[in-house]
């Protein structure tokens, strides 16, 4: 592929609901430029750009692919995004690198969920968007209706018709450009629509307003000049028809990204933003990187700005699906690839070390979906931890902690998919079988009552030296506090000497805990006793006789379980926010307030832990979607007594299995 200069690139992002047909839409737009011999399909696993063994199993886009198309002299580097939510960090990423949306509509389905979502996430970064409706040759076609919908639902944009369908259902046959030659039997509709079009992009240039408000007609020329600068003034969204699976309206579009889309501005100095991570079992790690300013070329050094490194760099190269070609530099506002960078990862920004320039990075959201990731073979406990690791440099949107309580392995997403994905992935590149299972929720146990005074006693005769300790200890709820240790002893009744050794037999009952082997926490101990021998006593038999003491005083001590309780922030359209109360309400939650932020609500509320390890899937449900939440841990707080009962019966099976 030659090196194309920056004004003879575009950078669009093909978004939209799975199924809407963006992939198949790839496919096309290389087969009409002759960069392939026949236009693949998603269902034959035979597509250019969903290449992955995971996608081709799924017949669905798993990961963002940049794909560099040729059309009538200029570079369109299409980067065709995941239709499911699970994958909505590929789409965030995709978006941060590109010049436009293009935004894909089923003309049978109109404005799907995930449509919505991502046309809301475009608004908020003020990107130019341009509407593609297609499958106007299905059964049930309303094209007419989904703009109707689009205008409805977006009533402080305006929707540009740049195109007039012939035909539609079985019969759709072609689109008429109204900017172009238009037969006589549409001349009356086109120059409704051309009238339109001239109200909307006049306003982008000063010449033009004028001209227009002087009732004097647009020439073809100027509503074709004026329609880019709109776009990219995001003035106007243009929309465009086709049916993909027949080609139809391919081609229109191909030339209107060529003609319309602004080219990419060059920074004024050398830059680029690294926006995917691809770890590649043959190949090592892949870097995807958008050239801002200056140029990158093969085998020169790359210093990554935001860890203050220098990164070796072999042959830079551009990937089309998983086809490489090589390139000895990369221009302004092109997107290329290089292998094997050992520190840079997604959102870093690369530059001239000498003028280090760091680029505004991705937000990415939270995870909120986690799991216990356990090998299914033993032994390979490290392997799972290293190969988890190498897929979180792949996928910001996954993150992998180790529970110090529970002694887990947690793996959190975004959703089920995206975390099946994740599991398929482990086997295939790199060889390790996983089971995921919701992970244990970090309990506590406390106590609600003192304990005044209660005796530990150790004390062994076995020949030789004997084993003597002798502790009295008073032990009181602490809240507030973790552990707490004193001694009130008087007259040397046990020695200095033995005190950490009670304090650390204390710590490690504490530990063990007492209702279900859960920590506990909050309690506050006084050794105020006790006697010692001359001879036979040491720290080992202090820290026993400590331990005896916890055992019996804690049984006296109405001991209970702690639950963790987080908080959460929960963002819905106002229309489900009765129902996801109502699900919070189920879950023990406690509703602390509601605020409005644009169409939605955001509820603030505190639940159990336990109630939310599944919220993800739940609220999904209960939204259609729409709905996402975080959530931060907040403290422990006593379960109700018949849960706790419940939970501790349960438990103690579990371990007596």
């Amino acid at each position: 592929m030659k090196i194309y200069d920056s004004k003879d690139i575009r950078n669009v992002c093909l978004v939209g609901h799975g199924g809407s047909g963006k992939t198949s839409l790839v496919e096309t737009m290389l087969f009409n430029a002759g960069q392939t011999n026949r236009a693949g399909k998603v269902n034959d696993g035979n597509t250019v750009s969903d290449y992955l063994q995971e996608e081709i199993q799924r017949h669905l886009s798993i990961s963002a692919t940049v794909i560099p198309v040729e059309h009538a002299g200029v570079k369109i580097n299409v980067l065709d995004t995941p239709g499911y939510s699970d994958f909505i960090g590929e789409v965030l990423s995709a978006l941060r690198v590109v010049e436009t949306g293009i935004m894909l509509l089923s003309a049978v389905d109109g404005v799907e969920v995930q449509a919505e979502i991502i046309w809301d996430i475009m608004e908020e970064k003020q990107l130019p968007r341009i509407v593609f409706i297609n499958k106007l040759d299905r059964e049930n076609a309303r094209p007419a209706q989904v703009l109707d919908d689009l205008r409805a639902m977006y009533p402080g944009v305006r929707f540009a018709q740049m195109q007039i369908p012939v035909g539609q259902e079985d019969s759709f046959s072609g689109v008429i450009n109204i900017l172009g030659d238009i037969p006589a039997e549409h001349q009356d509709e086109a120059e409704i629509l051309r009238e339109t079009l001239a109200e909307s992009v006049a306003e982008a240039d000063d010449a033009l307003l004028e001209k227009y408000l002087e009732g004097e007609r647009l020439t073809e020329a100027e509503l074709v000049q004026a329609t880019g600068k709109a776009l990219a003034a995001r003035m106007v969204v243009p929309v465009l028809f086709g049916s993909v699976e027949k080609n139809i309206g391919v081609r229109e579009l191909a030339q209107f990204i060529a003609d319309k889309v602004q080219a990419p501005q060059p920074a004024a100095e050398k830059s680029a933003l690294v926006f995917k991570t691809l770890a590649d079992p043959f190949l090592g790690k892949m870097t995807f990187f958008r050239v801002y300013g200056g140029s990158f070329t093969s085998d020169a050094p790359i210093y990554n700005a935001t860890r203050e490194t220098e990164e070796k760099v072999g042959q830079l190269f551009y990937l089309r699906g998983k086809t490489q070609d090589n390139t000895p530099k990369v221009q302004p506002g092109d997107i290329c690839v290089v292998a094997k960078l050992q520190e840079t990862k997604t959102g870093d920004s690369l530059s001239a070390k000498d003028k280090p320039v760091i680029l505004p990075g991705i937000d990415f959201p939270e995870p909120t979906l986690p799991v216990y990731v356990r090998p299914k073979n033993k032994g390979d406990e490290d392997k799972v931890g290293a190969s988890l690791a190498r897929l979180a440099d792949e996928d910001p949107t996954i993150r992998i902690s180790k529970n110090t309580e529970t002694k887990q392995l947690i793996l959190t997403g975004i959703g089920e998919m995206q975390l099946d994905v994740v599991s398929e992935k482990l086997l295939r590149k790199f060889g390790v079988a996983v089971e995921m299972e919701t992970p244990r929720v970090p309990y506590r146990e406390t106590i609600r009552k003192a304990v005044k005074e209660v005796q530990g006693k150790h004390k062994k005769q076995s020949g030789g030296h004997g084993q003597y300790g002798d502790v009295w200890i008073h032990m009181e709820p602490n809240p507030g506090v973790e552990f707490e240790f004193k001694e009130k002893i008087f007259g040397g009744s046990v020695p200095r000497n033995f005190f950490p050794a009670v304090e650390k037999g204390l710590r490690e009952a504490v530990a063990e805990g007492f209702l279900a082997g859960y920590p506990m926490t909050g309690v506050s101990f006084t050794l105020y006793d006790g006697s010692y021998h001359s001879v036979d006593s040491s720290e080992m038999a202090f820290k026993l006789a400590a331990i005896m003491a916890f055992k019996k005083g804690i049984e006296q001590a109405n001991p209970v379980l702690l639950e963790p309780i987080v908080e959460v922030e929960i963002k819905t359209p106002d229309t489900f926010t009765g129902d996801v109360i109502g699900d919070l309400n189920t879950k023990r939650g406690r509703v602390l307030g509601m605020e409005p932020q644009g169409k939605s609500q955001v509820i603030k509320a505190q639940a159990p832990q336990s109630e939310m390890m599944r919220y993800s899937i739940d609220l999904k449900s209960i939204t259609q979607g729409r709905g996402s939440f975080t959530s931060k841990f907040l403290g422990y707080e006593e379960m109700p007594a018949k849960l706790c009962e419940d939970l501790v019966k349960k438990l103690k099976a579990l371990q007596e299995k």
